[in-house]
């Protein structure tokens, strides 16, 4: 677990960019907002339910990138889900549809930095040490993120995506996310971060 002056740094360096990212991609934001609600005929916002800090649930805010399709409620997306907008594939690709998340790194749902977010039935499930990682905000990159930042072309390459991602991705993002606790420094975050823009 992180100490609290490395949890004081941590939340500090997340309020301070934040509000300067919020500041300058707010109108990016409101762009792909209005795109998107017009192209699913929807909120334009995708708003669900996702495992945050020591397991309290909130609800994540992203730009909408799919349209519900019937026989399609997997929670795995690949790239070549037919339930990817036109728009949404863009979105996808420059990770515009992720900028909403901003808000609840300001918030304090979210880190800047740290194991993805996920639905019910995934990190919820985390027992004994593995457990830990709870103890960290979700982020919204890290270093499980940059390893498999084209996890849905990886996905879409198996023939049983699910099982795929159920024995082999999240396992290994398990451990790199344990790895990434017990190593936390606040340069690594600018590390990270700094992958993250240029990739």
């Amino acid at each position: 677990m992180l100490s609290f002056s490395q949890r004081f740094s941590k939340r500090s360096f997340d309020i301070v960019i934040s509000t300067i990212a919020l500041s300058i991609t707010w109108w990016i934001i409101a762009i792909a907002y209005a795109i998107a609600s017009l192209e699913t005929k929807s909120n334009g916002f995708f708003i669900q339910t996702r495992v945050g800090r020591n397991g309290k649930p909130f609800s994540l805010i992203k730009i909408k990138t799919m349209r519900p399709l019937k026989n399609h409620s997997t929670t795995i997306t690949t790239s070549k889900d037919p339930r990817i907008t036109r728009f949404g594939a863009f979105f996808r690709q420059y990770k515009i549809d992720e900028l909403p998340q901003l808000l609840h790194v300001l918030l304090g749902n979210m880190s800047l930095v740290g194991p993805r977010p996920d639905v019910s039935g995934y990190a919820d499930k985390l027992n004994g040490e593995d457990a830990l990682i709870l103890t960290l905000r979700p982020g919204i990159t890290g270093p499980a993120t940059l390893k498999y930042k084209h996890e849905e072309e990886l996905l879409a390459a198996q023939m049983e995506p699910k099982q795929y991602n159920d024995d082999i991705i999240w396992p290994d993002k398990i451990c790199i996310n344990r790895k990434y606790l017990d190593e936390w420094s606040f340069w690594g975050d600018i590390h990270y971060l700094w992958r993250t823009l240029k990739s």
